[in-house]
């Protein structure tokens, strides 16, 4: 099959298109013929090398993170799925790779796509909704009510968590520049920062939830707008001691994570705010759930451009800069 593949670990290192073994299939897996993959800027750092201790994969391997397809077939202890149906997913870590013509995805990193959308706008849904699902409904149990902050508000996480924010009752502002100041207005936001001209930190006080995706700067100015027992959540790093250990990392990599969050974690306590580190994991239960927000029309898809599969490798490089309105998707079939 044809796949785009990484062959070593480099800053901008071209993804190469070429052939790669079928998926191998085990007896709880579901093997789908991929028709569309979101693009994420997780894939630019895996290929920057910035994951190697958390993700050691070994080149070449194939990236991609979010698929909609059909599946071809089912594993025989698999019961949820058969073949021929409409699938979305995010594949879980260790056995990424969508940038290609099928892949074999666990059963329990599966659901149905949203009835009322095409392939491509279901492939930019998994990772980005997953993230924003286990940020403030696992994490920080938003309540109608609660103030919550989410910063770059116009990129693939923050369109979708505005939206989730909103639905969970919470008052928003986001951070965007002021050209998609109306983009985030349509999708929820109830203050929006221009982050060019305005100090959030400055506008903003007693907030209950923050979710940083930014640099360290932002994280740090983040807790100025917390009150005390607001939650300070980040999917940018640093990474913390209690990731480290869900991870089931070694001692050696605990201390490292516990050396790297050190800093952000004295200033949170400091001034009573839990900091947490969120690193999204596969859940198809939770995107059975997303599902019915979207086939509901609670939540949409908001998708900067869909390219074809051979501008993937460019369209990667694009996405890295930081100036995509939404999900970048590519159309594999």
């Amino acid at each position: 099959m044809k796949a785009f593949l990484l062959d070593r670990y480099k800053k901008k290192q071209p993804l190469r298109l070429g052939d790669a073994p079928e998926p191998a299939m085990g007896p709880g897996d579901v093997l789908v013929e991929i028709a569309a993959a979101g693009l994420n800027v997780l894939d630019a750092k895996i290929r920057n090398g910035e994951f190697k201790l958390l993700l050691p994969y070994k080149p070449p391997f194939i990236l991609g993170h979010d698929l909609a397809g059909t599946v071809i077939r089912v594993g025989r202890g698999v019961r949820r799925f058969k073949a021929g149906d409409e699938v979305y997913a995010r594949p879980r870590d260790g056995r990424i790779g969508t940038l290609a013509e099928r892949i074999a995805v666990a059963e329990a990193d599966v659901a149905l796509k949203p009835r009322n959308l095409s392939m491509a706008e279901a492939a930019s849904i998994p990772l980005v909704g997953l993230t924003a699902w286990q940020a403030l409904v696992e994490l920080a149990k938003v309540e109608p009510g609660d103030k919550v902050l989410i910063h770059a508000g116009s990129g693939g996480v923050g369109t979708f968590a505005i939206q989730l924010a909103k639905d969970l009752g919470a008052t928003v502002a986001t951070t965007a520049s002021a050209g998609n100041a109306d983009l985030v207005r349509s999708l929820g936001a109830d203050i929006v920062i221009d982050y060019k001209r305005q100090d959030f930190e400055t506008v903003l006080s007693g907030y209950d939830v923050v979710l940083n995706s930014l640099d360290g700067d932002t994280l740090r100015k983040s807790l100025d707008v917390l009150k005390p027992g607001g939650r300070l959540i980040s999917i940018s790093g640093p990474p913390d001691p209690a990731f480290a250990k869900v991870q089931g990392l070694n001692w050696f990599l605990v201390q490292v994570m516990r050396l790297l969050s050190l800093g952000i974690r004295r200033k949170a306590k400091a001034r009573s705010v839990d900091y947490a580190f969120l690193f999204m994991r596969a859940n198809g239960a939770q995107l059975a759930e997303i599902a019915v927000l979207i086939e509901a029309g609670t939540i949409r898809p908001v998708i900067d451009r869909v390219v074809s599969f051979a501008e993937t490798d460019a369209a990667l490089t694009e996405l890295e800069a930081g100036r995509s309105k939404g999900k970048v998707v590519v159309q594999i079939r």
